[in-house]
């Protein structure tokens, strides 16, 4: 099989209208802007606390927002200008896989996340065992191998269709439910496989952390009022996260193929609007990056007197 005679795609992105265009160009620009700005200078800032599990977790959700928005948003903002808006099949493979892949290891690491906040707050006196450095270690690596094998089992779904016809993808990215479309052959069993999979582990790694977070504020009903503060303050601030970037998710993923005008609203919000608030969410709601900034702050404000 493969792909024939298709040797690029042609992305029709998200707007047709030019004044629409040049004002999501500035728009665009500006969040992709803030999201390397704001994560990277969260990576900076945290390296100091990377030694407690919490922000050594937090670090590598930056890193991984970075490089997920890093894989869509600067195509996606200079083909607002392009007049043609091209993507040759093997980087149109690629991007697809590196979206899948850095999207992926988020979702994992957000488990990871809140296996280690249900460690601190409900096995506090076992909790520098449970989560040693090992352990975390550990949870990035299957992390990374388990976002790998999704992504590559996409990518070989799609490389073994035949492409011989149109070749206009209706999204601002390569994605698979978009490029199943432009297949030469009847692809709807693939298209309930992948909403079932992709889908489903959305759904249930959804469900599996609403549980484990109701687990975790039902224990902090009995700690002290400081307590009980902090951790609600913690994981108010992984919640926020959690349903930012699944929410739209599922309703990309879940549904079915046909609601692409509707996908690319949905996917939009998780590749460009979450990554941008993360930062902020992280840092406003917690106590610990709130004193390391004013420390770093307090630092810098004698030189600039000088």
């Amino acid at each position: 099989m493969g792909h024939q005679n298709i040797t690029e795609f042609i992305l029709l992105g998200l707007f047709s209208d030019e004044d629409v265009k040049v004002a999501c160009f500035v728009m665009f620009s500006f969040c992709y802007v803030a999201i390397l700005s704001g994560n990277l200078l969260i990576l900076l800032r945290w390296s100091r606390l990377s030694e407690q599990p919490m922000y050594f977790f937090l670090s590598y959700l930056s890193l991984m927002d970075v490089c997920f928005t890093s894989t869509v948003a600067p195509k996606l903002i200079t083909d607002l200008l392009a007049q043609r808006k091209t993507i040759s099949y093997n980087d149109c493979m690629s991007q697809m896989f590196y979206a899948h892949f850095f999207g992926a290891t988020e979702i994992f690491i957000l488990v990871a996340m809140a296996y280690d906040r249900y460690a601190a707050i409900c096995r506090p006196l076992h909790y520098m065992v449970i989560m040693s450095r090992q352990v975390c270690y550990v949870l990035v690596m299957a992390s990374i191998i388990g976002a790998f094998i999704h992504s590559i089992l996409h990518v070989l779904i799609i490389i073994e269709l035949p492409f011989c016809g149109p070749n206009q993808i209706d999204h601002y990215f390569c994605d698979v439910f978009p490029l199943l479309k432009l297949a030469c052959m009847d692809t709807s069993l693939l298209v309930i496989a992948i909403i079932t999979t992709t889908g489903v582990m959305s759904i249930l790694t959804f469900v599996a952390l609403l549980i484990s977070y109701i687990i975790i504020l039902s224990t902090v009903r009995t700690h002290s009022s400081e307590g009980r503060h902090k951790a609600l303050s913690t994981c108010g601030s992984h919640i926020t996260v959690v349903f930012m970037f699944f929410l739209p998710l599922i309703l990309t993923y879940v549904p079915t193929a046909d609601s692409v005008s509707n996908d690319k609203v949905f996917t939009l919000f998780y590749t460009m609007i979450a990554p941008m608030f993360n930062p902020l969410i992280y840092t406003l709601r917690n106590t610990d990056m709130k004193n390391a900034m004013r420390k770093v702050w307090c630092r810098e404000k004698p030189f600039e007197g000088k």
